[in-house]
């Protein structure tokens, strides 16, 4: 009898494919019918992305980012209100996203102030590109174990990259990001509080 590690059988990357000359008909009929079967879809004006799979730590990394987060919001009394993994669309902008994690600060909007991107492989489409057009206001992206920060100044102009959150100028990214790779959720939120306090 053949005897197969699960772990072996866990995609150490996401699955992605990209397909050209989709119509916004079309991403939007795909993007309803498989709301439940991909977990995520991008569109950039013709170019669909479709990550087939998540890996793991793609999920890992982005459910302890979100924790932090929240905990920070909560130590320091910020009312932050998270989304999720949502399907945003622009039809005029001709884009489409769904961002690993996101969340607008105060009130629901109908787009996120904050986007965050977990990246462990490159993916087709300029994810900024996409954003912009949603009106997005900042994007963060976790890659090689560190954040870096894109806010946008206006609607109509581009990016600017930043070291730091300008939405939420307090928060250290440095501190954040040593308690990422924790592999024990809990007892890293923990710490971080417990960080925040001495702070």
């Amino acid at each position: 009898m053949l005897l197969l590690d699960p772990k072996t059988l866990q995609p150490k990357e996401d699955q992605r494919i990209v397909i050209y000359d989709v119509t916004w008909e079309e991403y939007e009929k795909l993007s309803d019918t498989f709301v439940d079967s991909f977990p995520r879809m991008t569109y950039l004006a013709g170019t669909l992305e479709i990550v087939m799979t998540t890996s793991p730590e793609n999920e890992r990394l982005k459910k302890i980012i979100a924790r932090l987060l929240e905990a920070y919001a909560e130590e320091k009394n910020i009312n932050l209100n998270g989304y999720g993994n949502t399907t945003f669309r622009n039809q005029a902008a001709k884009k489409g996203a769904e961002p690993d994690e996101c969340y607008c600060i105060g009130e629901l909007n109908e787009v996120p102030d904050i986007a965050i991107e977990i990246v462990i492989t490159s993916g087709g489409i300029d994810k900024l590109k996409v954003y912009q057009g949603l009106g997005v206001k900042e994007v963060w992206f976790w890659e090689n174990k560190q954040f870096t920060f894109h806010y946008l100044p206006q609607p109509d102009s581009n990016y600017i990259k930043s070291t730091r959150s300008l939405l939420l100028p307090d928060l250290d990214p440095v501190l954040l990001s040593s308690f990422v790779e924790e592999t024990n959720q809990t007892q890293a939120v923990k710490k971080y509080r417990q960080a925040l306090q001495r702070q």
